[in-house]
């Protein structure tokens, strides 16, 4: 049974890998929109991925020296956007949750993640040797996607 289960498992983060394209390769909404978001941004890198039989778009920027990643639909329409963040910027609920579940280790680069209306604040936590994301909502409860 491992086996099968790591098997899925596999095929599932395959599946779910960005590849890295050009300009050219996205639909024709999809360019349009990336280059909407290059307005006042440095591109870093283009890329697709499919999760569930859905495809996305990845526009990866960077504005004033900070990343900022937009997640587009086949129309070009925003899904979600991922933001760098001070930590001391985001609401102190989230913050504090974020230094809990990081005690006794490290936070990374701390990112505002907004879908729709949904905020939600995310970072990669270091503790023992291992590294796991983390996502809290303003009010500092667990996001869950």
């Amino acid at each position: 049974m491992k086996i099968v289960t790591g098997f899925v498992f596999t095929a599932a983060m395959l599946f779910a890998a960005d590849v890295k394209v050009k300009m050219q390769d996205l639909p024709p909404a999809v360019q349009k929109a990336a280059r909407e978001q290059l307005k006042s941004a440095t591109l870093v890198g283009l890329s697709t991925e499919v999760e569930n039989g859905k495809t996305s778009y990845e526009v990866e920027t960077k504005v004033n020296g900070r990343s900022r990643d937009v997640a587009l639909d086949a129309k070009g329409s925003v899904i979600e956007v991922e933001e760098e963040a001070d930590i001391a910027a985001i609401p102190a609920a989230a913050r504090a949750a974020l230094n809990k579940l990081a005690a006794g280790g490290k936070l990374g680069k701390i990112e505002t993640v907004t879908a729709g209306s949904n905020i939600s604040y995310e970072t990669v936590v270091a503790k023992n040797g291992k590294h796991h994301e983390v996502a809290v909502n303003a009010d500092g409860s667990p996001h869950k996607e």
